[in-house]
């Protein structure tokens, strides 16, 4: 069912809970002081700097409004409050469906830097080989830090690597853990899609104890979620391999998960201004994804294991742990001193269920352990800040400090049938996901060091500015330095401009520069292995590979911020990102020459494959605007939120092939169409948002609809290209308080409201009717209770 797209929007404007920065906090008090007196600590060293007086745009997201989307996902839940946050559900894509990328604006995954307690959080392990937005990129799994351990989150949505350090190219996702010593609250949650599957089950706790004058608080979280299923009957023309015609062979959705985690954040004042922290986050997820069914007579089957086919399965554990201590202190002048270490590590693991390694015949195991990646961090960082008198109105901030990073990252090969070529003349390893061989492991490192200053004051009532530089030194590409430069000037208190502009980089993962994985291909009844090869590879230097470089950046943004009335707050932030030597995962380098060159020079049975490099450069040029108003009502209050994210990426320049590759085969493509449907058309262009929360007495009657700009998805073959149309979608909600307990009642994409199908030569014979990169999903409508417990 489609609705009508004003209705939507119109029957939004009545309800819907106001996530963003704008709108008022949960314990909103009765003067109506807003989150705009909040104190930020994102984007700025100064104290006491409020979202309202910020040099650059952020938002701040409240932990209980977090909660109140229903979802049981950060991701997820971020992407339904930041219009420049795109969060798809892709299917069938390995490792992906289990740790799934998150854009902003409309730029890579990981050109976004997550904190947690301003704290450098890990990436992921996994880095994205398939077809799926945020291909080649490596980035944090935001859904390994849960919901329930959430205070706020502070998105700072400008370039700050000058601030930062590495990834800081889009902007900056700061989570703030709760940090309270006493109360507490338990939440339990339920629900399913109209469609009968997908249950989703979660409890969570957290409580707040004393530790001496301080703090000592602790969350809790584990869930379940069951698959859900959109594939469709196999409609084809049969043939001897082909699955029976209607029916339904293939799964086609989320995967089962199930999930628990455990969070600390403390904090042991040691006299006056004096104090130690410590925080850590555990969390574990077992999930369980699949792969294509191979039908009975398959060429990659073995009809006396699997008589009618089989629909081999993935289950991959991911692990996270963060963890760090600290020391802060302010001295009688007024610096803050803060020295501190951080570690985190991710592992995710493969095992290939119901599945056979079609080489070994008849006794092939069904069950494979695949291998396994893992990256860690540790970084130590000494920062400190002190206020300068300049004579001026106010003091100006001096801050400085150093950083010293070191990475590891670790790739375990799997059991020896995983890979194994046996005795039977047929396709080795592990169907939908082969091992990886002894020749694809290792373990890799590198360390930087870092150097930063900056400056930022109120230089007059009216003017701000600040200034930041920071000099960074690895081990592996060499170095990098960056700036920044921001200013805010208020004409009045209702309007106020401000701008930024900055360099910024992304250092090359050690997943893009180490990780490799091998499949072996028959090719004329002769075995080749197709690589995907990490870039020190002899082969993939023949190939014309090469040392990856550092992406490089320039970012200029200008804003204009309104407050015409005290409960009406306006922002409007044009933006302008440029990305130099964007890594890319090239096309697969498989054509006979390239297999014969290999094979004549040193590389014996190597086809080809591919390899990441420094591929293109891109600009992207966009327009956030962000509007609330509130209304103060006799029995309660409305609040209304609107945003709107207009974003464009275009591709400046493709690199050309290097000499070596164009001189073994000169028709060698390694940039292709599809990729650039990805990074150019492959995200909303633009996403609107408007919602409202009515509050009255006891009640809460909310709802948010959103307007998904279309997507267009290329493909090798030109007359399969697709573009889809905008979407619209409506969450409604209604709870009721009863002394400190909280009932609520909700449901998502309320009208079950689909993506275009695609077109039938895309569908996989008709089984898989909608495309993974749809930015609301396939699912159709969510339905779910949650009751909660303060006190």
């Amino acid at each position: 069912m489609r609705p009508s797209p004003l209705a939507l929007a119109l029957f939004a404007a009545l309800a819907s809970p106001p996530l963003l920065a704008q709108a008022p906090a949960e314990d909103t008090p009765d003067d109506g002081t807003t989150v705009l007196d909040s104190v930020i600590v994102t984007g700025t060293r100064v104290q006491d700097r409020t979202v309202a007086e910020s040099l650059a745009p952020i938002d701040i997201l409240t932990g209980e409004a977090l909660q109140a989307t229903g979802t049981i996902e950060l991701a997820t839940a971020l992407s339904r409050a930041l219009p420049s946050l795109n969060f798809p559900r892709p299917a069938i894509n390995d490792g992906t469906d289990t740790v799934r990328p998150a854009q902003i604006r409309g730029l890579s995954p990981d050109h976004v830097l997550v904190l947690v307690n301003g704290k450098r959080y890990h990436s992921g392990a996994l880095v994205n080989v398939n077809g799926s937005q945020g291909r080649s990129s490596s980035p944090v799994d935001l859904n390994s830090i849960p919901i329930a351990a959430i205070e706020r989150v502070e998105v700072l949505r400008d370039g700050a690597s000058a601030q930062y350090g590495s990834d800081a190219i889009a902007g900056v996702i700061n989570i703030v853990l709760k940090g309270k010593d006493s109360g507490g609250s338990v939440a339990a949650r339920a629900g399913q899609y109209s469609a009968g599957d997908g249950q989703q089950y979660q409890l969570g706790a957290d409580a707040g104890f004393s530790l001496g004058d301080g703090f000592l608080h602790l969350a809790a979280q584990a869930g379940h979620q069951d698959q859900t299923d959109r594939a469709r009957p196999f409609i084809g023309t049969p043939t001897p391999t082909s699955a029976p015609l209607g029916r339904v062979v293939q799964r086609y959705g989320d995967p089962e998960v199930d999930y628990h985690s455990l969070t600390v954040n403390a904090e042991l004042p040691l006299g006056e201004d004096k104090a130690l922290y410590a925080t850590g986050i555990y969390t574990e997820r077992d999930a369980l994804s699949n792969g294509f069914f191979r039908p009975a007579g398959d060429a990659r089957n073995i009809p006396a294991i699997y008589p009618d086919g089989f629909l081999p399965q993935i289950n991959n554990v991911s692990t996270d742990y963060h963890g760090g201590i600290g020391f802060k202190a302010t001295t009688a002048g007024g610096t803050r001193i803060d020295i501190s270490y951080t570690h985190g590590s991710n592992e995710l693991s493969f095992d290939i269920l119901n599945t056979l390694n079609r080489s070994l015949g008849p006794t092939s195991p069904t069950e494979f352990y695949a291998g396994a990646l893992e990256i860690e961090q540790d970084v130590l960082n000494v920062d400190l800040s002190t206020p300068l008198d300049w004579g001026l109105d106010y003091p100006v901030t001096f801050s400085y400090g150093a950083e010293y990073r070191e990475d590891r990252f670790t790739q375990s090969p799997g059991e020896p049938d995983s890979y194994a070529l046996g005795p039977f003349a047929a396709l080795p390893g592990a169907q939908v996901f082969p091992g990886f061989k002894p020749s694809d492991g290792g373990e890799f490192d590198r360390h930087n060091v870092s150097v930063y200053a900056g400056l930022e004051g109120d230089l007059t009532e009216k003017f701000s500015m600040g200034f930041a530089a920071r000099y960074e030194d690895y081990s592996d590409f060499g170095t990098s330095t960056n700036w920044k430069l921001s200013s805010r000037y208020a004409f009045s208190d209702a309007v106020a401009l401000r701008a930024t502009a900055s360099t910024g980089f992304r250092a090359p993962s050690l997943q893009q520069q180490y990780f490799q994985s091998t499949a072996t291909n028959f090719i004329g009844g002769v075995p080749f292995d197709i690589v995907t090869f990490r870039v020190n590879n002899p082969a993939a230097i023949a190939l014309g590979a090469e040392p990856l470089r550092a992406e490089e950046s320039t970012n200029f943004s200008v804003g204009l911020v309104l407050q015409p009335a005290e409960a009406l707050y306006i922002t409007i932030d044009a933006y302008q990102i440029e990305v130099e030597d964007r890594i890319t995962l090239s096309e697969n380098l498989t054509s006979t020459a390239v297999r014969d060159y290999l094979n004549a020079n040193g590389f014996p049975g190597v086809g080809g494959g591919r390899y990441f490099t420094n591929a293109i450069d891109t600009t992207t040029r966009g327009l956030d605007i962000i509007g609330t108003y509130r209304w103060d009502l006799a029995n309660g209050a409305f609040d209304l939120t609107v945003g709107l994210n207009l974003n464009k990426t275009e591709i400046d320049r493709i690199a050309p092939n290097p000499p070596a590759l164009s001189l073994i085969d000169p028709t060698a493509v390694r940039f292709g169409r599809v990729e650039l449907g990805r990074f150019e058309v492959g995200a909303p262009r633009d996403k609107l948002q408007i919602g409202g929360l009515w509050q009255v007495g006891d009640f809460e009657f909310g709802a948010t609809s959103t307007r998904y700009g279309e997507i267009t998805v290329l493909n090798a073959d030109p007359s399969r290209d697709q573009t889809f149309s905008a979407e619209w979608t409506l969450d409604l909600s209604i709870a009721y308080t009863l002394d400190q307990w909280k009932f609520t009642l909700g449901g998502d994409n309320v009208f079950d409201n689909y993506p275009d199908e695609v077109l039938f030569a895309n569908s996989t014979f008709g089984q898989l009717p909608y495309s993974g990169s749809a930015p609301f999903g396939f699912n159709g409508s969510y339905l779910y209770f949650n009751v909660g417990y303060q006190w």
